[in-house]
Parts: C-alpha cells; sequence; structure tokens
C-alpha cells in the first residue's frame, strides 16, 4: 500500500526504472505484494550494485496509475504484463532478466514468467518470496468481508505503518484497490499454459502466516529447473528487516544469469 508521490515515469505502462544502471549486466523485475506499488522498491532499487538494475512493476490502481481500476483476474494482469514485456525492443529489455515477487507478486510474477517462457523469451530465474507454491494457493474470504475486516487483515500481517492503517482519508482511497487486489490472489489458482523451466528461489519468514516449509518447499514441482529454499527469522514482511541478505539472493541469481548469456563477464563474488 502506497500513497507516495506519483513516480516522473509515463503512466499507463507497467515498468519503472527508479534508478537506472547504465551499465547494467542484468536486471530485476520486482513485483509488489497486494497492496503494494512501486515506490516501494525505491529504496531496493538505490541499494543494487552497479551491475544490477531493479524495476519495478506498477499495477494499475496505484500511484502514477490511480485512475486505472486494478484487475480482479490473474490472467488479465498477468497477461497484460507479460504482452507489454514482449513488446519492449530497447535495453535494458533485452539484459538477461530475473522476476522478483513477494506475497501477492510471486504469483503475478511466475504467472508472467509462464508466458514469457511460452513466447520463448523465459526469464533466467525467478525469486519468489512469501507465498506457497502455485498447486497449493490457499483460497480466502477477506475480500468479501468489510472495510474494518481488510485492515484488520493488513494489521495481522504487518508491512503497513500503524498510522495509515489509522488514517481514514487514506484509507478510504485505497481500500478498493486492496480489496481488488485481495480478490485477485484469494481466487487464484495456478492457471494452465507451459511449465516453468526457470531456475527458482525460494525465501520465506519461519513465522510467516501465511506459508510454511512444506508449502515453500513446493516450488520445487512448480518447474523443470531448479529449486532452491532459504528460510529467514521473521513474519510475513521478513525482507526489510533482512534487506541486505535478501538482495544478496537476488543479486546473485541476476549475476549467475549475465554469466551464463552470449559474451557475459566471468561470475563476480
Amino acid at each position: 500500500m502506497s500513497a507516495r508521490p506519483p513516480m516522473s515515469v509515463r503512466a499507463a505502462t507497467a515498468v519503472r526504472r527508479p534508478v537506472p544502471r547504465v551499465c547494467a549486466r542484468a536486471r530485476v523485475l520486482c513485483f509488489p505484494h497486494a497492496g503494494g506499488a512501486a515506490g516501494h522498491y525505491r529504496g531496493w532499487a538505490a541499494d543494487a550494485p552497479w551491475d544490477v538494475e531493479f524495476a519495478v512493476i506498477q499495477y494499475p490502481g496505484r500511484e502514477d496509475r490511480y485512475e486505472e481500476e486494478a484487475p480482479t483476474d490473474m490472467a488479465a494482469l498477468a497477461g497484460a504484463i507479460a504482452g507489454e514485456l514482449l513488446s519492449e525492443h530497447q535495453e535494458p529489455a533485452h539484459l538477461p532478466t530475473v522476476l522478483f515477487g513477494h506475497s501477492m507478486g510471486a504469483a503475478v510474477a511466475y504467472e508472467v514468467a509462464r508466458r514469457l517462457t511460452a513466447a520463448d523469451r523465459a526469464p533466467a530465474a525467478l525469486v519468489v518470496s512469501g507465498r506457497p507454491a502455485p498447486a497449493l494457493s490457499r483460497p480466502g474470504t477477506v475480500h468479501l468481508g468489510s472495510d474494518e475486516d481488510l485492515v484488520a487483515d493488513l494489521r495481522r500481517l504487518g508491512g503497513t505503518e500503524g498510522a495509515a492503517l489509522d488514517n481514514r482519508s487514506l484509507m478510504s482511497a485505497v481500500l478498493p484497490t486492496i480489496r481488488r487486489d485481495y480478490r485477485l490472489i484469494e481466487t487464484y489458482r495456478a492457471l494452465p499454459g507451459v511449465p516453468l523451466r526457470a531456475p527458482v528461489t525460494v525465501l520465506y519468514g519461519d513465522r510467516d502466516p501465511e506459508v510454511d516449509e512444506r508449502e515453500a518447499a513446493a516450488w520445487r514441482e512448480a518447474t523443470q529447473g531448479p529449486c532452491a529454499v532459504h528460510a529467514f527469522p521473521g513474519d510475513h514482511f521478513f525482507l526489510e528487516p533482512h534487506r541486505r541478505q535478501v538482495l544478496d539472493h537476488i543479486v546473485a541469481r541476476a549475476r549467475e544469469a549475465a554469466a551464463r548469456a552470449p559474451g557475459g563477464w566471468p561470475s563476480m563474488p
């Protein structure tokens, strides 16, 4: 969830580049959680090393796409994002690309990765966080509840400042988008399509009520490539307390992809 000022980029498109890296050898595309926005990853992009650019997917219904209605259907959202990525023709679009998603973003990134794979533009790797494997997606009904129910669930998960949750004007503006996000992910089931071939890295908090060890390990069945699982101390939003370690995992996957690319540079430590 974010009420930050719009980012200075063209609206009505998905990809944001908060901190461009002109010498990047690989890029990471970040997919936000339910209610999240591109602004959440500004700090990540700034903290990234010189050779890896962190870009972010901006979903409709937030920040500079506030006037667009957020979709409630995974096929529509993933299809639109994949279509835009496939239409990119300029750098850094053709750099080796790692997709990273947290919570709802993990499911969106997975479905986008499958569409890119079907179009022979498979991502170099997928890193998912805080989300059960697609085959074990949990149904939910929070999206059918009251505004108070939505706010209570946001408090349960953490990751949103209490002052923001207590701000009635702010919440009245963002809750419709959050409700649509909840509906999308609570009704999501893995969509038909080609299997994923990319290597997958799974990150999760050891006290996360949304995903346990078994559900994290089940991502191994979601790809024909290798899969590694890493647990961190913490709950659903373990990411920020462990940002440096999380970034290290993602950057390592990006640098491996750069080294594998034709004419790629040797792997860096």
